[in-house]
């Protein structure tokens, strides 16, 4: 049974960045769903997410700004990986991020405020038992590091 990544977003707003996640996701050949529901707004209905995945190989990914309980709520209410991945907000001059990095104890959600970076964690956590997964995520990394490799042979030409 492959697995996938549900990311649970706060509010419609976060659908924008969800979707750079996703892209990042379907690069690594990882299947996804969005979902929304809020942890202060519509607590019941996160758990019931949480309950329709339940039998289901997933990670979640997180994406709720301001106070991020979304991300804390969900991981102290599964056994599952939780990614939590805030949208960074120029309002707050990136403070807000602190709701996502300063929970409470039992609490063991990875964070990245990078799209990217999301879809890489859960890409790598899936590929733990998903082969396919797994070299697409080594095939991504030797990627980037060609890239670097290119990009330093041409700062070396110049003067």
């Amino acid at each position: 049974m492959a697995g996938k990544a549900v990311i649970i977003m706060g509010s419609e707003r976060d659908l924008d960045f969800s979707r750079e996640i996703a892209k990042y996701l379907k690069l690594l050949g990882v299947n996804y769903e969005f979902r929304v529901a809020s942890a202060h707004k519509t607590p019941l209905t996160v758990l019931e997410i949480l309950k329709e995945f339940e039998k289901e190989k997933v990670v979640y990914i997180t994406v709720a700004g301001r106070s991020n309980a979304l991300s804390a709520f969900i991981d102290g209410s599964t056994a599952k990986p939780v990614i939590a991945c805030p949208p960074y907000s120029e309002k707050y001059g990136g403070a807000d991020i602190f709701s996502s990095l300063r929970v409470p104890s039992g609490i063991g959600s990875v964070v990245t405020i990078e799209p990217e970076g999301a879809a890489i964690a859960a890409a790598k956590i899936l590929g733990l038992e998903d082969p396919e997964v797994l070299a697409k995520v080594k095939g991504y990394q030797e990627t980037k590091r060609k890239d670097l490799e290119v990009a330093n042979e041409s700062v070396r030409k110049l003067k």
